[in-house]
């Protein structure tokens, strides 16, 4: 009999909106009230599902609102989305997701992150133009001298600089371009591509689920709070340092397990047809490493970093991100002094490697939309913020993480989450005198440990740019998970204590 095989990642994303668009059928339709800052007027706008009120930019309209949060958070554009007003749930029609909407929503999730996309495309160019020079090929083969016996200092540095990036200022989908250059180095390392995927993966998590200064979650969410972002930092620190290093350690065992046998590999019976994809073919003639390829690396490695000076400093999206990897293609070009008709013919066949991932990306917005759609991720907060009821503290702020770790599924965007939901579980931390940092802590805790595995996040886009399924992954991080999941919950219940 034959083995049956783990379905594809767009597969998975199928069954999942199947499985969302059912939920929508049973689950009641409901919404809270949202209150959004107007700039233009100064103003707030008060709407529900059928009516919009204007009301005055003052504190005592949100002290009315029951909504405990200063007001100058709203004016500095701290908070610069519309948020859920407390105690205004209700129940609406309901919406049930039919045929033709589950039919449609992977095409409104192409359509809601074609942004994304093209960013993702143009990596794809950008990526074929480099090895198109021999660039990376040069370049990996001396790297791989230069490390030769110290390869797990390349688990190290990389886990921890994505790490870095995603506390301080949420790296996240731009990690998609890294995967093409660093799992070549991780396979001439003697790695395999699951070491690579882990050291992107995990340390891009790690980093945005102990977040100390990303503003689109530690700070977003504590202005939804009504605190600022430093309460409670110094706890963050040393969490996010402590599991790091568990992480490090993780992937630096499962590693040196596969270098000393192949065979233990996760992936072995992939390790041909990954390294066939990932590794430089053999050829009589070396390609040297010479100052046109360095300076071709050298333009390529710039485009990231001026790619992280714009999302830091210059407000850039995934437009401008884009626009940067263009340029850097072209200069590429001009350098080497690539044929334009072959620029365009590399160009296009790179972008069209990583269409798969394109559309992993749009059918997973898909299935958020579909619950949009569906009204019942405000139902879900409805009844999660009523769950805690009578808990004593140790017990409240681990239900909360797990709360926000189911909450994660139906609401995968840190700031969405954030500004939907803190100002209805914060005042929770109020009932049992604690710290509003402490539900902020949870929300990160909570939503990070989620997206470790988070089919509607970025993980099965990641996977799909090592060809690995995830069924796979899901053997490999469990048991980090696992590790991660007691680590936090001994961390919230210390901190609440003392």
């Amino acid at each position: 009999m034959k083995k049956m095989k783990f379905p594809s990642a767009q597969t998975v994303l199928l069954i999942i909106a199947t499985f969302v668009s059912v939920l929508t059928w049973c689950i009641p339709s409901g919404q809270y009230e949202r209150l959004a800052y107007n700039e233009e007027n100064n103003s707030f706008l008060k709407t529900d599902k059928e009516h919009s009120v204007v009301l005055e930019a003052t504190q005592k309209t949100l002290d009315d609102l029951q909504v405990n949060i200063p007001l100058e958070k709203f004016t500095s554009g701290a908070i610069y989305k519309a948020i859920s007003i407390p105690g205004t749930y209700q129940k609406l029609e309901a919406k049930p997701q039919g045929v033709i909407e589950l039919i449609l929503s992977p095409l409104k999730g192409i359509i809601a992150v074609a942004d994304i996309i093209i960013l993702v495309l143009f990596i794809g160019g950008l990526v074929a133009i480099v090895n198109f020079t021999g660039a990376f090929e040069a370049g990996i083969t001396r790297l791989s001298k230069l490390l030769e016996g110290k390869e797990y200092i390349l688990i190290i540095a990389v886990t921890s600089l994505i790490a870095l990036g995603g506390t301080s200022f949420g790296l996240g989908e731009e990690t998609i371009a890294f995967y093409p250059i660093l799992v070549p180095i991780f396979i001439a390392a003697k790695y395999d591509a699951l070491v690579a995927l882990a050291s992107i993966y995990v340390g891009t998590s790690i980093g945005t689920m102990i977040s100390t200064t990303n503003p689109f979650s530690t700070i977003i969410a504590s202005n939804s709070a009504g605190i600022s972002w430093t309460t409670g930092i110094e706890g963050r620190i040393i969490m996010l340092f402590i599991s790091l290093i568990i992480c490090i350690l993780y992937i630096i065992r499962y590693a040196q397990k596969v270098k000393k046998d192949p065979s233990k590999s996760i992936i072995f019976d992939q390790k041909e047809s990954i390294e066939k994809i990932f590794t430089f073919q053999e050829s009589s003639e070396t390609i040297h490493f010479n100052f046109r390829l360095k300076l071709v690396l050298f333009i390529f490695a710039l485009c990231f970093v001026v790619m992280v000076y714009g999302v830091i400093s210059l407000d850039w999206w995934f437009l401008e991100m884009t626009g940067v990897f263009f340029v850097g293609a072209v200069l590429i070009g001009f350098l080497c002094r690539i044929n334009e008709t072959i620029f365009v013919n590399t160009f296009i066949k790179g972008a069209s490697e990583l269409l798969s991932v394109a559309f992993i990306i749009g059918l997973a917005r898909g299935v958020t939309i579909l619950m949009e759609d569906g009204l019942i991720s405000d139902t879900l907060l409805y009844y999660a913020s009523s769950f805690t009821d009578g808990m004593n503290k140790g017990l409240f702020i681990n239900a909360i993480m797990f709360v926000y770790s189911g909450l994660a599924f139906f609401i995968p965007s840190s700031s969405g989450m954030a500004v939907l939901t803190m100002p209805i579980m914060s005042p929770l931390a109020d009932t049992v005198s604690l710290g509003r940092e402490h539900i902020v802590n949870a929300y990160l805790l909570g939503i990070g440990l989620f997206n470790f595995i988070n089919p509607t996040g970025l993980v099965l886009a990641s996977l799909a740019m090592i060809k690995v399924g995830y069924d796979k992954w899901l053997k490999f991080i469990i048991p980090l998970v696992l590790i991660l999941i007691g680590t936090s919950m001994i961390f919230l219940t210390i901190s609440v204590y003392l």
